[in-house]
């Protein structure tokens, strides 16, 4: 199992050495770890992952070739398993989905889940009124209703306003190899050479004609010739961008290539008034949005990257934030970001026949006065034509 283990990890790209399998092998026989598989998981960690970026891989690999295994162990538990387990999923007809009202605004969807929350006692299945499972309640999970707010489960319809539960993020794996080298190439129209910094490169023209002309060796020297271009990178990351994972990080892993001088944030569905760099950390380790409009100059250029497919009051209302109470509403947040920099574009991976059935992406476009383009060859070559006009 072990050596499968080793072959899995080395076929993900995770550079896995005998070397490194035999010190896992020699603590496994010292017993410097409980046998349990938690602490196997990350004693692995530890020895083979040598960078934060391949985590999430060490992760997938692990899940795949250990599958099963935490669940042998077996975990005791006071709820009944019949808590546990989400009733089957409720298909309804095009004729019930039509009988299903909405609330109302978001002050009164709001209003409403605190006094749920308040006379209900004990879990509830299906229904059309209490916090449970499988019903056309606003509130809850696994049912049916035009707009609600989330808790617990996974997103089935993609209509909450709001989701009561911990989410964790992945980071994006700069690493990964390119699908297609296209995806570079188009970035390549984004670039403004220039010599600066250290004179470390041989420049063998000057050199010949300095030889030729004082009759000795005369080395020349010049710095590197490197893309001048300063850039700003927004990622949304989890949710709804899951799909596009494989896409984003060959985006991520171009960019990272091509630009010297780039800086990249992490956000979740809009950008408020924090972003953050490492997902794993993202509550622990925020960083103010204020602070980047203050650090970088107005020279930078910016990308936004993500679907823009969220509840309109995430960009419309303040407390809209599907994860916190955000005191400013994402609209101001990004009109900031625009007004700062005014070379800024939105690459969207979603399909863009289907931006025109979204309220939410209609009024991304308009904040960012339509300069939202499709995460493919032809789009991101539009964006970077955008990019580099004079204004």
């Amino acid at each position: 199992m072990l050596l499968n283990f080793l072959d899995a990890l080395r076929a993900a790209g995770i550079n896995a050495s005998i070397k490194e399998h035999l010190l896992l092998l020699e603590a496994l026989d010292r017993d410097v770890i409980a046998r349990r598989p938690e602490d196997f998981y990350y004693l692995a960690r530890a020895t083979y992952v040598k960078d934060e970026g391949l985590i999430d891989r060490f992760d997938q690999v692990f899940a795949r070739v250990f599958k099963g295994l935490i669940d042998q162990e077996g975990l005791e538990a006071d709820i009944p398993e019949e808590w546990l387990r989400l009733v089957a999923e409720k298909y309804l007809s095009a004729e019930e989905m039509e009988k299903i009202r909405s609330l109302g605004d978001w002050d009164e969807i709001m209003k409403t889940l605190k006094e749920r929350l308040e006379e209900q006692k004990e879990r509830h299945q299906g229904g059309n009124k209490w916090i449970g499972t499988g019903g056309t309640s606003p509130f809850g999970n696994g049912g049916y209703n035009p707009e609600g707010v989330r808790i617990g489960g996974q997103s089935r319809h993609k209509r909450a306003i709001k989701v009561w539960e911990k989410r964790e993020f992945a980071n994006l794996d700069s690493t990964k190899q390119l699908g297609t080298r296209n995806i570079k190439v188009a970035l390549r129209r984004l670039r403004r050479f220039a010599r600066e910094g250290a004179a470390d490169e041989l420049d063998l023209a000057e050199t010949i004609r300095g030889t030729a002309r004082q009759g000795w060796l005369d080395i020349r020297m010049r710095p590197e010739r490197h893309n001048a271009v300063k850039l700003l990178l927004f990622l949304d990351v989890g949710g709804s961008m899951d799909p596009f994972i494989t896409l984003c990080e060959e985006l991520f892993s171009a960019a990272t290539g091509e630009f010297k001088n780039m800086e990249f944030y992490y956000f979740h569905n809009c950008l408020y008034e924090g972003v953050w760099k490492d997902n794993r950390r993202r509550f622990a380790e925020r960083i103010p949005t204020w602070d980047i409009l203050h650090k970088y100059g107005h020279d930078y250029k910016v990308i936004f990257v993500g679907d823009a497919a969220m509840s309109p009051y995430e960009i419309s209302h303040p407390g809209g934030s599907v994860e916190h109470m955000n005191d400013e509403a994402g609209a101001v947040w990004l009109q900031r970001v625009t007004h700062t920099y005014p070379a800024c574009v939105w690459l969207n991976p979603a399909a863009q026949t289907h931006w025109n059935y979204s309220h939410s992406t209609q009024m991304i476009r308009e904040l960012m006065t339509d300069r939202m383009y499709p995460l493919t060859i032809e789009g991101i070559d539009a964006a970077m034509r955008e990019l580099t006009r004079k204004r």
